[in-house]
């Protein structure tokens, strides 16, 4: 098949899986399935080959990143239903005080977002920004913007999340590299998104009015949100007395409504307990970086910096720690560790369809054509690999599927251009600035915000879709910066 076709297959397959995604809401596991199978056989995959490029692609995707995935999600439910993560947004908030308390908020989101998926996060999260908001007389989206950026900010640069390790799987980057550039490019991002923040908030937004009632009673109007914005003492006293008095209702999962009665784990524990396999696995990259090949510290670090068994420790150290110590069964554990798996299996599928995706690229020659004809454009690559993910993001909404599709496209490139290990994780935290942007209407994140903090759609878009957009740009033209000099 020449070039030509073999690029038109390429763009009407993508074509495709846009449009199975957007108009008839196929999941996106099922539609790059089916869009893999298709674009094989039109591009000249023999059909008794065809599985085994399917499998192959798969299981080389999924050989990677499923145990990573799936272990780093036990780790962040361990930490979700013992209370970790709330007792450490809590002791944030009272060591920052009453003025710094969306600053507070933002760390909390920068430390749980590591190990705890997005919309679980924020799950967590917003019901301490309710109380917050409520006891403070502010709107709720001073504390809640910044918050929800920095839990989506780390979502979509830093691994254990499902987006990064694809993408490094794909393109073949080191997991501590990408770490190592990673946790304080997002930390100063996260620091950014709190500031942008306070600069937005300075401008009242109306809440819908289920959430103004949840969040500060009935008696509570726009108004009198818009007059405590404004610094001013002239909202209702009915309104004042009735969140003085109103409580947040909770509610807990069947399984935490079995665990036994103990106090919440300590701040320290559990900040240790999210940065020990960052620690490890950057320790792990050191190590065959600085030691020579012979050293038994080399070896030693390899194994306990490998991402899975940094992870798989860690794994184990939560479930006693926080669980056994604590008074929980090995029943209990159990089922709290299993409850992590069925919210990744969908994620991890769908990243391992997109590896199939890659596969078959690759396998029909797609990639190579791909390959050279981005090359002819003179972008960087950088650039390339953050606006082919920005627009991937934009139009079907979901930050993994971006990544380890715009992964599957460029692979074929950057296998030509013998890039180091350090321009390899920057190219995979470029690619996250491009997941992080352009969060609107066809992103679930967007409408979980959204919806949380009450927001109507002109007011997501105007708030968070600008915030999401400034940072993940912010973050590639970082990486552009870094690049001359790693």
């Amino acid at each position: 098949m020449s070039p030509l076709l073999l690029m038109l297959t390429a763009g009407a397959g993508i074509a495709l899986l846009l449009f199975l995604v957007l108009k008839y809401k196929f999941q996106p596991f099922v539609a790059l399935m089916l869009v893999s199978i298709v674009v094989a056989l039109v591009a000249g995959v023999k059909p008794a080959d065809l599985v085994a490029t399917i499998e192959g692609g798969m299981g080389k995707t999924l050989g990677h990143i499923a145990i990573i995935i799936a272990l780093g999600a036990m780790i962040g439910r361990i930490i979700e239903l013992s209370g970790g993560a709330e007792a450490l947004a809590k002791t944030l908030i009272e060591r920052f005080g009453n003025r710094r308390t969306p600053l507070a908020l933002t760390i909390a989101g920068f430390i749980i977002g590591v190990p705890v998926f997005f919309e679980v996060g924020v799950i967590i999260l917003m019901p301490l920004a309710y109380g917050v908001a409520r006891s403070a007389r502010k709107p709720l989206l001073v504390f809640a913007l910044p918050m929800c950026a920095a839990l989506l900010t780390v979502h979509a640069f830093l691994p254990p999340h499902p987006g990064a390790v694809a993408a490094a799987s794909q393109l073949g980057a080191d997991l501590g590299r990408v770490l190592m550039f990673g946790l304080p490019l997002t930390a100063f991002l996260c620091y950014v998104g709190y500031r942008v923040a306070g600069r937005m908030t300075r401008r009242f937004y109306p809440m819908t009015d289920d959430i103004r009632a949840e969040v500060y009673g009935p008696h509570v109007t726009n108004q009198d949100l818009e007059a405590w914005n404004n610094g001013s003492n002239q909202a209702s006293v009915q309104a004042t007395a009735a969140v003085s008095h109103m409580g947040l209702e909770e509610s807990t999962s069947a399984i935490v409504s079995k665990l036994p009665p103990a106090p919440p784990p300590g701040f320290g524990l559990i900040v240790s307990l999210i940065l020990l396999p960052i620690i490890l696995i950057l320790l792990g990259t050191l190590a065959t970086s600085l030691l020579p090949p012979e050293s038994t510290l080399r070896g030693v670090m390899t194994v306990l910096g490998a991402p899975l068994v940094a992870l798989l420790i860690d794994t184990l150290l939560c479930a006693w720690l926080l669980g056994s110590r604590r008074g929980w069964s090995r029943s209990q554990v159990s089922d709290v560790i299993g409850s992590a798996l069925p919210g990744v299996a969908m994620v991890i599928l769908i990243a391992g369809a997109g590896g199939v995706f890659g596969k078959v690229l690759v396998d029909t020659g797609i990639g190579a054509v791909v390959s050279d004809m981005l090359r002819t454009t003179g972008l960087p690559v950088l650039a390339l690999g953050f606006l082919l993910t920005m627009l991937l993001r934009a139009v079907q909404g979901s930050t993994t599927v971006a990544l380890v599709t715009t992964a599957g496209i460029i692979a074929p490139l950057i296998a030509t251009l013998n890039l180091t290990p350090n321009h390899m994780a920057l190219l995979c935290l470029a690619m996250g600035g491009g997941g992080l942007a352009m969060s609107h209407i066809n992103d679930a994140g967007y409408w979980i915000f959204t919806k949380l903090a009450g927001l109507n759609v002109a007011d997501g878009l105007r708030t968070w879709t600008v915030i999401t957009t400034l940072l993940g740009t912010l973050g590639f033209f970082i990486t552009l910066l870094i690049w001359p000099f790693v």
